[in-house]
């Protein structure tokens, strides 16, 4: 007799199964939409980052501009108005006033938007006697030596009052005479002097000056000061110089008062050296000029090391003294600037960077940098011939006197002269260096220094430091993943993967402090010790595994399988002791003592205690557990059947892992590397506490470096905000930022290949 049984029917469409599916698509809606939007959002936010770093960086390729502002006639004398020559013309720091110095011994102050007198200033010009010349000091510099008809000199000094009265700005020009207004002979014979220059140094006053005879005449006042230092008297030294009458048209003196120049009019300079004034010596008489051409124009840089000199061709070059073979001093071409053949009328140098402008016979207007060796204008301003001109201090305004008595202003925008490419990736000849060279020096106490923003010392220092991280990091991290993914036991490996994990969450800024403080002299006073830790450690593990090897199986089977790496623990302990306590003796056996003074010495490794060796064994410390969690995940999700079936075949497990295991998690490997080298080559704080921040280029791996990132941290805070160096620093983001971009596309594409290559195990 059969039994009547129901099949139980399931109903998949209540209420309670159709809500659940609703509530769950919805789930998968709303996860789908913020998986995207969470994607979109950090395009979107690696995209802004990008347009903020080019809004940064594109001002510092702007090509100069000018522009005309005002035309007026130069402001006439009140004795012999037609008859008076401009000798000099200046401008004030705010733009407001200008001074005009004419051949009638007359000081003219005069608004610069319009040309009303502000001031007259009558120089304390003897009867019956000249003005003839009048030269400045240097670039930025408020004294002038005025030359006499009668071979004798008056210094006088700018100066510039600022008050505010009814908060309305009032610049009020005021002329001093620093040492007297009573003028000092300089030739002796009292021929007129042609050109005149002098140095006011703190215990020295040299002045030198050529006269209408072309003889050059050479003294210098010692100062002494009064007891309460309110006067300063000058005794006066004539010099004899080693030259003979000449057809020279310029004299100028360098800044530390070693060196003076006599520019002859057919081209040649005679360069003749001070370091003993009472015994001047003639270095060298060289051309300087091409194709025998004359001299047009020469001036000394802001800082008074450099000559600027353009001939009667219109070439243009800067020159300075580099020591030659025989070590000894030569003036020297260091490089030419572009310039067409027509010759320069005025040239004017920068008062606070390293740059000129240069006004040829035509008024065609050509501004350089020297330091970047850029033309950054070249541009035709005057229908006359220029006769004189001046450039503010904060080099935005030119004046310039026309060959018709017209004065006219101009407008310069140049904000970021110093900027090339040759300037930031190529060797760059910098003023007193002895050749090109990659140097990265953004700031100095004084005004007159040269910046030097190449690049490549702070690129080559990110590789140098991410390079020596990895190489201690990725061994060591993929070799432990391997194992704690493959052969450690699973109860064990849930010990010791948290553990690694948990060396990430150090802040690296305790990790580059304990470099710094402690690693760095630790690793000097036992650098034998660490060498030999860095070959016995190795060796040890391997004896220790062949030895085990060889136990009866008895002993190794009473160990559980997956628990062997515990038994190293001892053994790496007594190694790394044993090592390091072998230190002392063995630089005492093989390097007399002291290992770092035999680097130094015989072998010529020089030494730094802060260097790459630290950095790489603290930033590899610092590295190694990101590659580690990343390989270790990529490792243990290989499928379990791939393994098995390949044991199942005959395959020992180290075929299997070498074969099959590798292999199929080699993109997650190589993702984990880089991802680790992003992580070294964006590191700050290690690399800025434990290096010494030193921008050299130097593959030695006992000496220090300067980071990309290191640097940006170092000096953003310090940088005047849209100069030059600020916006270069931007540039260095910028530079890092593609490095890793490119570095990062770059391993993605190869991961995909490897996924691609190896995805159908």
């Amino acid at each position: 007799m059969k039994e009547n049984s129901q099949v139980p029917v399931i109903d998949f469409d209540t209420p309670q199964l159709r809500m659940h599916r609703k509530i769950r698509s919805y789930k998968d809606k709303v996860a789908e939409v913020g998986v995207g939007v969470g994607g979109i959002s950090v395009i979107i936010a690696i995209l802004l980052i990008f347009l903020y770093l080019m809004y940064e960086v594109v001002p510092l390729f702007k090509s100069a501009s000018v522009e005309p502002v005002a035309e007026y006639q130069i402001p006439a004398t009140e004795t012999l108005p037609g008859q008076a020559k401009t000798l000099y013309l200046a401008v004030e720091e705010q733009n407001e006033v200008a001074m005009r110095i004419t051949s009638v011994g007359e000081v003219i102050f005069f608004k610069v938007e319009n040309g009303q007198v502000v001031k007259r200033s009558q120089l304390p010009v003897p009867a019956g006697v000249e003005l003839t010349t009048v030269s400045p000091e240097g670039a930025s510099s408020h004294y002038f030596a005025l030359g006499l008809s009668d071979g004798s000199v008056i210094v006088m000094k700018e100066r510039y009052r600022i008050t505010y009265p009814n908060d309305k700005r009032l610049i009020t020009p005021m002329i001093e005479y620093p040492f007297g207004e009573e003028p000092m002979q300089i030739a002796q014979d009292g021929s007129a002097l042609k050109s005149v220059i002098l140095h006011n140094g703190e215990e020295r006053l040299m002045i030198a000056a050529i006269t209408a005879d072309n003889k050059a005449h050479l003294s210098g006042f010692y100062k002494e000061e009064s007891m309460f230092g309110d006067e300063v008297s000058l005794e006066q030294s004539v010099y004899q110089l080693p030259v003979n009458a000449g057809t020279f048209s310029k004299v100028l003196i360098s800044s530390d008062q070693r060196w003076l120049y006599l520019a002859g009019e057919q081209g040649q300079i005679d360069v003749v050296d001070l370091a003993d004034a009472s015994q001047p010596k003639l270095n060298a008489r060289l051309k300087v000029t091409e194709k025998n051409s004359g001299l047009a124009e020469v001036i000394m840089q802001l800082g008074g090391i450099s000559l600027l000199i353009s001939d009667d061709s219109g070439a243009i070059s800067q020159w300075f003294l580099v020591r030659d073979e025989q070590n000894e001093w030569s003036l020297t071409k260091i490089r030419s600037f572009e310039h067409d053949a027509t010759p320069v009328a005025v040239m004017l140098s920068e008062h606070r960077r390293k740059g000129f402008l240069a006004i040829d016979e035509k008024g065609q207007l050509s501004v350089y940098s020297t330091t970047a060796h850029r033309t950054l204008l070249t541009e035709g301003i005057l229908d006359k011939q220029p006769i004189a001109g001046a450039i503010s201090p904060r080099a935005d305004k030119l004046i310039v006197e026309r060959a018709d008595g017209v004065l006219q202003t101009f407008k310069i925008e140049n904000e970021h002269p110093e900027v090339s490419w040759s300037a930031l990736w190529d060797e760059v000849w910098y003023e007193s260096y002895q050749e090109p060279e990659y140097t990265w020096q953004s700031s100095a106490s004084s005004n007159d220094f040269e910046p030097k923003f190449s690049l490549m010392p702070l690129a080559f220092g990110t590789l140098k430091a991410a390079f020596y991280a990895m190489i201690v990091a990725t061994p060591l991290a993929i070799a432990g993943a391997v194992y704690t993914a493959y052969f450690m036991a699973p109860a064990m490996r849930r010990k010791v993967k948290p553990v690694i994990e948990l060396m990430e969450a150090l802040p690296t800024v305790i990790l580059g402090f304990l470099a710094g403080l402690f690693l760095a002299p630790y690793v000097e006073a036992n650098l034998p010790g660490i060498f030999a830790l860095l070959i016995l450690m190795p060796l040890g593990i391997v004896a220790f595994g062949f030895a085990w090897a060889q136990l009866p199986g008895k002993i190794r089977h009473s160990v559980p399988d997956g628990w062997d790496a515990a038994l190293l623990i001892p053994v790496v302990l007594i190694v790394g002791w044993f090592a390091l306590g072998m230190s002392q003796p063995l630089e005492s056996v093989l390097f007399n003592g002291d290992m770092r003074t035999w680097l130094s010495n015989d072998l010529g490794i020089p030494f730094d205690q802060r260097n790459a060796l630290v950095v790489g064994l603290a930033m590899g410390f610092a590295v190694i557990p990101t590659i580690f969690s990343i390989t270790e995940d990529a490792i243990f999700a290989v499928p379990k059947h791939l393994s098995y079936g390949s044991l199942a075949l005959g395959a020992t497990p180290w075929q299997t892992l070498t074969r099959v295991v590798l292999p199929t998690a080699s993109p997650g490997i190589f993702s984990a590397v880089m991802i680790g080298m992003g992580r070294a080559v964006g590191e700050t704080m290690i690399v800025l506490m434990a290096t010494g921040n030193t921008p050299i280029m130097d593959a030695n791996i006992f000496e220090g470096m300067r980071t990309l990132a290191a640097n940006i941290a170092v000096e953003v805070p310090e940088s005047e905000v849209g100069s030059s160096h600020y916006r270069i620093l931007f540039l260095a983001a910028f530079v890092l930022f593609m490095f890793t971009f490119v570095v990062n596309t770059a391993a993605e594409m190869i991961r995909q290949r490897l996924r691609k290559k190896y995805g159908a195990l």
